[in-house]
């Protein structure tokens, strides 16, 4: 309370003269341990089952940044789980941080941890009730942690300042393409927002790579590397740290001999100086635009086949494959987030396992000074492999694991870059597509 105090005092003594009070921009942080306190199935890796969780080696944190600029704000969060939010926690997520934190718009993603917590089970017969009662609570708390963490975040915002720092790393390899030439995203990106007296609020860090460095057997809760990454940026800097997972469908660690712990410190060290180097700034030209697209695609695969769903039963467990079958029954329904920071920074989120070549394209095709894109993120519907990724097939590019239909990534993609080029002024508005 006392730094949010002292910080737009020094606003109202430090800020230009004629800046009105809704066209500060302004940033808040809040958190919340989202790790399961009892056993649940674990989510990440098709042999474990329903195999349940059999302690915590880390624990799993929800880390919310809120940006406003008067009347529009924009909340991002990391989640140290292996997903974005179920289309029903979405829901009431929205609902609840518009109506308690004036939040109209929502960046949630998972950083793909393979050690932590189902989240798909639900209170009905067959869906996770009855077997999997602790899940199903679990599932049910989290979105009210994620609420309050948002409405939380919201009532810390102060004026602030904000850099963004990128650089190409060799810490991610291509684990699906034969070609010669792989897709790859190599991009490091930090976002760094300042109080007005200099003090940093947070750090967001940007990066793709599958977290899977934790040991498959182990059962176990963990953050994986972006844990030990956000762990060593924190106690660098003694700030905040938000990991948002890319672009990794196809993407591994890049690590050698170094363990999953060091694989991430050394990530948190290139984030730490890029943090350190970047010069937080006043935006010139402060603005929070976003909007989200629903689509609906054709599934390459029939979930009303009860061979099929039969089949998915044994590779997973009943209850979970019953949820996603019923949701992927009628189709495959994405969500694409697009929003635009300061006319400078764009944000893109796709819900699901985007492969590389989709966030690379995009940041090509993009004239604005900085683009990201967060995976898993509001939801999650499987891979999304590009074109040429498709006709390879294999895992992550068949349509076992990618059911959407082929080129779906792509329309995807375009519609975000239509999005920003429109918020850019560049065409005229148009409705947000249902």
């Amino acid at each position: 309370m006392w730094r949010s105090i002292i910080s737009c005092v020094l606003w109202l003594s430090l800020a230009p003269p004629g800046i009105a009070e809704e066209s500060i921009f302004k940033a808040g942080f809040a958190k919340r341990d989202i790790t399961p306190s009892t056993a649940t199935p674990m989510w990440g890796y098709g042999d474990r089952h329903a195999s349940l969780s059999e302690g915590v080696a880390d624990p799993l944190m929800a880390k919310a940044v809120v940006l406003e600029v008067g009347d529009q704000r924009l909340a991002i969060v990391g989640m140290d789980i292996g997903r974005g939010p179920t289309a029903a926690m979405m829901k009431q997520i929205r609902q609840a941080v518009a109506e308690k934190a004036g939040v109209e718009n929502v960046m949630i993603a998972g950083s793909h941890t393979h050690h932590g917590p189902v989240i798909e089970l639900t209170d009905r017969e067959g869906f996770g009730k009855g077997k999997f009662d602790d899940a199903v609570s679990y599932s049910q708390r989290l979105p009210q942690l994620l609420i309050e963490a948002i409405v939380e975040a919201k009532k810390n915002a102060v004026p602030a300042k904000i850099g963004v720092a990128k650089k190409n790393v060799a810490w991610n390899r291509n684990r699906h393409s034969k070609r010669a030439i792989k897709s790859t995203d190599p991009m490091l990106a930090v976002i760094r927002l300042d109080d007005y007296a200099g003090q940093p609020i947070a750090v967001i860090a940007n990066f793709a790579a599958h977290p899977v460095t934790a040991d498959e057997g182990m059962l176990k809760f963990s953050a994986d590397f972006p844990g030990a990454l956000q762990r060593r940026v924190e106690e660098s800097m003694q700030t905040n740290c938000v990991f948002m997972q890319g672009a990794s469908g196809d993407l591994s660690p890049n690590r050698g001999e170094l363990t999953g712990i060091q694989y991430g410190e050394k990530l948190g060290d290139d984030v730490v100086a890029m943090a350190s180097n970047v010069k937080a700034e006043t935006p010139k030209n402060p603005s929070v635009q976003a909007r989200v697209d629903h689509f609906k695609f054709v599934s390459r695969v029939d979930f009303k086949n009860p061979i099929l769903v039969a089949a998915y039963q044994g590779a997973f467990f009943p209850e979970i494959t019953k949820n996603y079958v019923e949701e992927f029954a009628e189709g495959i329904e994405p969500e694409l987030t697009t929003a635009l920071i300061n006319g400078e920074l764009a944000l893109v989120g796709g819900s699901g396992e985007f492969f590389s070549g989709h966030a690379a394209r995009l940041k090509e095709r993009c004239d604005v000074r900085d683009t990201l894109f967060f995976g898993y993120c509001n939801g999650h519907h499987m891979y999304f492999p590009t074109i040429e990724a498709a006709s390879e097939g294999g895992y992550g590019g068949d349509a076992s694991v990618a059911p959407v239909e082929v080129g779906a990534g792509e329309e995807m993609m375009n519609q975000a870059l239509i999005n920003i080029y429109t918020m850019l002024g560049k065409f005229p508005p148009k409705e947000t597509r249902q």
